[in-house]
């Protein structure tokens, strides 16, 4: 695999390097899994939310039957808000106009300050080249059209298929690539265009070839003929930048509902392809040719979480079938082209390093109802990169029965995979404990190794055995790897130092710690490419000295927040030298990628080139290449500020207390040229995402850096900075449980506990005003919303929910972190759920949710029967549902509507605080006081991190340059 390519589905500035290998990471419920490697590098991104079938148009229309046509909405919406942005341009509530407006249904923008910041022009992603001489800047769009969105998809098998293009739904894109030669003191070369193809397209998976020579991507024109809009694989030539179709045929398109396309060498791809034998897809009959019947007359234990899309019947099986299966073609830049294979449903292909073999991945039927096709029968087999079947390496039947208990896997082989530093030796791990993960046993987890073509008799070897769960390996050579383990109850995380090709000597461990415990993270070895396109450790070389080392590339979290850090560290004595650290006074530096690994052998410390990002609180980041041994950093990019209206916002790290001792954190915003001495308090807008953790010290460290720049998305809180709003971002919400209690058996306890703290804090500082403090939050944030306008009404006065999940029973088998079942914790469930809770929830809130949210837990139909319990009891609230929107919101129609939906909000029921949202303060007060226990009088105690299920093809990245930050459940 190449990790060059670019996989983009997503609209966030990242960079595409090999990062730095790291050991299995507990990732918090904000960051997603859209991110993983294969052995060759090649960076891919899962599909991004989607949402729809055909008939999504006529369900809109039907639950929007007052919705004016898009351009009329966004013209009028635009007249309106031009014309009353005087001021702050808030909402008033004698303005009779604007208030029956607000109760339509058409399209709205929010005021100019804020439309402003949202419509900016996005950065570019950037990608070097292998050979690291060569960077391209990728260019993207602004935000997509709803016209987009509104497009027909197909929902199947947990994944949705945008059937005129062959590829998955909502794909963003690039609008060019422009490329750069890096000159030798560091400064970037005149800008050289890729040109040729159609004005108007669309770029995707663009990766570049082992030696650097032709850039690939796939490109897509919208067009009205059977064909318009299908993806065509096109290819440019680096030294020119002149691009054309790989295939000559025009008939000849990409299938991209899975894999897409690889170099297996510098002139040679495999293609997957729609067959061109492929007819009209199935029609859905009219009459079905009988019930749907499910049955467990076996009496088999089955417990799965809520997935969505599922395959419903036998006809969206026919048609699951009709777009994914691939035809894999080998095609050579000459034009020659060779079918290999028969046509099959093909998850992945990936060439080994030395270029002779395929590892090739298949699913195949009986497919599932009740499970995604990442559980659907899998088939591994082995051919030879001419397309000559070798042999089967597994074929694992369906697996519905996966635990839900965390660190729970499927049986039989998985996680196979070529070694990044052997020619074509491949390497897995098969479960000992039947994949559950509640059956103790000793090992756990089996990795194996085993020649592509063993000879006579060879069998499997064994490299390692792990008592905890397998979490990957880095590679290095026959001398050494690093082998991590981990589990989610303990928070428990090993990393071992093991030689493959030495039998006798034996595996120790190098780090035994806790994931939670971010102060003792030692960091994550840097790797470099080799001359086969791999990715290795990178062993670094002293003059005169004959250890072995390696460099560590750290986060350097402390109490006064991240001072990220590069090590060499001698991997026999663990001793570490440091090398490089980040400024601590004003600016916050990563080191991003290792530059200077374009020969073999091992990299001497005195020749050491790196990229690093630069950034503080008001500068933008931008990225240097530093070389040793003077360290000189040079500049490369020189990207304007995204937003210069708020270049002097001010942004502080502070930490408080909660009534328990344990210590908290947040980032607090304020607006620029604000002084609290002079102006008083400000209305307040606090935005968080509660996580778990095993002990209270690891909940109290602190994480983040006070110096790090403001990046402001598109439904960001830090938008109402413009808005003259104090921003509380991320107050930490530790729900902790110690030893073996769970944490959300006192959720609401400590829930409350930390926003009390958090809200005490603000108004101690005096910038923000005790009855003009607002609480939000999306997913599992939203969740926290609406539980503590239930239970903790005395601290906010407004809130908003977005795409939350309020009814703990409607997920029975398991939410976020939370692996009972609503049977084993029935109390835990219903005490959680702020549904329960609808009664008692007398503030204003705004709840906001996609209409075809494809999260897991996070049903549409949560929002809308928590919206009809608090309109059952009188509760003051407005429920918006976004057509054809996801769990993230995409289209900017929805973004800016959201947005205005915010700021009506908070404006009327934050800042200008209405009698009736305040006559029952003191009764609030009372009444939270009597129901919510004192945190002092109780020990802390259970649960923790980890990351919500997601089901999908590839393994989870262990680090990634493009770390999603989404909110979800």
């Amino acid at each position: 695999m190449n990790i060059n390519k670019v996989y983009n589905r997503l609209s966030l500035f990242s960079l595409h390097l090999p990062p730095s290998i790291s050991p299995p990471q507990f990732l918090s419920a904000s960051l997603h899994r859209f991110t993983s490697f294969r052995t060759r590098g090649r960076l891919r991104t899962p599909a991004s939310s989607g949402g729809g079938t055909n008939t999504r148009a006529a369900m809109a229309s039907a639950r929007f039957h007052h919705l004016v046509p898009l351009n009329a909405a966004a013209a009028a919406a635009t007249a309106e808000c031009d014309a009353g942005a005087g001021g702050n341009g808030s909402v008033s509530s004698t303005d009779e106009d604007e208030e029956n407006l607000a109760l339509g249904s058409a399209y709205r923008l929010p005021p100019p300050e804020i439309r402003d910041i949202v419509d900016a022009p996005p950065l570019p992603a950037l990608s070097f080249s292998p050979q690291r001489d060569k960077i391209l800047f990728l260019k993207r769009r602004a935000l997509p059209p709803l016209t987009e969105l509104s497009k027909p998809e197909e929902k199947l098998a947990g994944i949705r298929i945008d059937g005129k293009c062959n590829t998955r739904s909502r794909m963003s894109f690039y609008t060019g690539i422009a490329i750069h030669q890096l000159m030798p003191d560091g400064t970037l070369g005149p800008e050289k265009e890729v040109y040729g193809f159609p004005d108007g397209a669309k770029l995707n998976f663009v990766s570049w070839s082992p030696n650097g020579k032709h850039l690939s991507f796939s490109v897509r024109v919208d067009e009205e003929d059977n064909n318009g809009g299908k993806l065509r694989l096109w290819v440019a030539d680096v030294e020119t930048g002149q691009a054309r179709p790989l295939f000559q045929s025009p008939d000849i398109h990409l299938n991209a509902v899975f894999d897409n396309f690889v170099w297996v060498d510098d002139s040679t791809l495999l293609v997957c392809t729609i067959s061109l034998s492929r007819g009209d897809p199935p029609k859905k009959p009219l009459v079905p040719f009988g019930p749907k019947v499910q049955s467990n007359e076996q009496k088999n234990v089955v417990q799965v979480r809520t997935f969505q899309d599922l395959l419903k019947d036998d006809y969206d099986a026919d048609l699951f079938d009709y777009y994914a299966t691939t035809q894999l073609v080998l095609a050579s830049l000459d034009g020659t082209i060779k079918e290999i294979g028969s046509p099959a449903v093909y998850t992945s292909v990936d060439p080994s390093p030395d270029q002779k073999y395929l590892l090739i991945s298949s699913i195949h039927r009986p497919y599932s109802f009740i499970v995604p096709c990442g559980r659907f029968p899998k088939k591994v087999d082995l051919w030879t990169s001419e397309g000559n079947f070798v042999r089967e390496l597994c074929d694992l039947p369906l697996a519905e029965d996966i635990p839900i208990a965390f660190n729970s896997v499927r049986k039989g082989m998985r996680s196979i995979n070529w070694r990044a530093d052997k020619p074509s030796t491949l390497y897995w791990v098969e479960t000992q404990d039947g994949g559950d993960a509640k059956v103790e046993v000793s090992p756990r987890d089996i990795v194996y190794m085993q020649p592509a073509e063993p000879l006579d008799g060879e069998q499997k070897a064994i490299l390692h055995k792990l008592d905890l769960r397998y979490g990957g390996i880095s590679w290095c050579d026959d001398s050494l790897a690093l082998v991590y383990e981990s589990w989610y109850k303990t928070r428990r995380t090993r990393t071992w130092v093991i030689s493959p090709g030495s039998e006798d000597a034996s595996p120790r461990i190098l780090f035994d710690r806790s994931s939670e415990d971010v102060y003792s993270d030692p960091g994550s070895p840097m790797s470099r490419r080799t001359t086969v396109g791999t990715y290795v450790i990178a062993k670094i070389k002293k003059e005169n000295d004959e250890g072995t080392y390696i460099l560590l590339n750290g986060s350097g979290a402390t109490p006064e927040g991240n001072i990220p850090f590069l090590d060499l560290f001698d991997i026999n004595t663990s001793n570490k030298e440091r090398i490089w650290e980040s400024d601590k006074e004003k600016y916050y530096e990563t080191v991003v990628a290792l530059m200077s690994d374009q020969s073999e052998g091992d990299l001497y410390l005195n020749q050491l080139k790196i990229l690093t990002s630069k950034e503080s609180k008001t500068e933008n980041t931008q990225y240097y290449i530093q070389s040793w041994p003077d360290k000189k950093a040079c500049q490369i990019t020189d990207f304007p500020h995204p937003y210069p209206q708020l270049a002097s916002l001010q942004k502080e790290m502070i930490r408080y207390e909660r009534k328990d001792g344990v210590q908290l954190t947040a980032t607090l915003y304020l607006p620029p040229c604000y002084d609290p001495s002079k102006d008083g308090p400000l209305p307040c807008l606090v935005w968080s995402y509660p996580g778990e953790f095993k002990s209270k010290d690891a909940a109290g460290q602190v994480r983040g850096s006070p110096n790090e720049f403001a990046g402001i998305g598109p439904t960001s809180a830090l938008l109402w900075l413009a808005r003259r709003f104090a921003i509380l971002s991320g107050p930490t919400i530790p729900i902790i449980g110690e030893g073996n209690e769970e944490a959300n058996d006192r959720y609401v306890e400590q829930l409350v506990g930390s926003a009390e703290a958090a809200v005490e804090e603000v108004i101690r500082r005096g910038v923000a005003h005790p009855n003009k403090i607002a609480v939000g939050g999306h997913s599992y944030g939203a969740f926290m919303t609406a539980n503590l306008l239930a239970h903790a009404p005395h601290l906010f006065c407004c809130g908003i929910a977005r795409s939350g999940a309020y009814n703990r029973t409607l997920t029975p088998f398991g939410f976020q972190n939370e692996d009972r079942t609503l049977w084993e914790a029935a109390d835990t469930y219903v005490e959680m759920s702020p549904f329960m809770a609808a009664n008692k929830i007398k503030r204003p809130v705004l709840l906001i949710h996609g209409e075809e949210d494809n999260n897991p837990g996070t049903l549409t139909m949560q929002s809308d029967r928590f919206f009809n319990a608090l309109k059952g009891h009188g509760a003051l609230c407005r429920l918006v549902i976004l057509p054809f929107e996801s769990h993230g919101y995409v289209a900017r129609e929805s973004i800016m509507h959201v947005l205005w939906e915010t700021d009506r909000w908070l404006q009327k029921y934050c800042v200008s605080n209405t009698s009736d949202v305040n006559e029952n303060l003191d009764k609030c007060k009372d009444d939270a006081k009597k129901e919510v226990p004192d945190l002092e009088s109780k020990a802390v105690p259970a649960s923790g991190g980890g990351c919500p299920e997601h089901e999908g093809l590839h393994p989870r990245a262990r680090a990634s340059l493009c770390m999603l930050l989404t909110s979800e459940e």
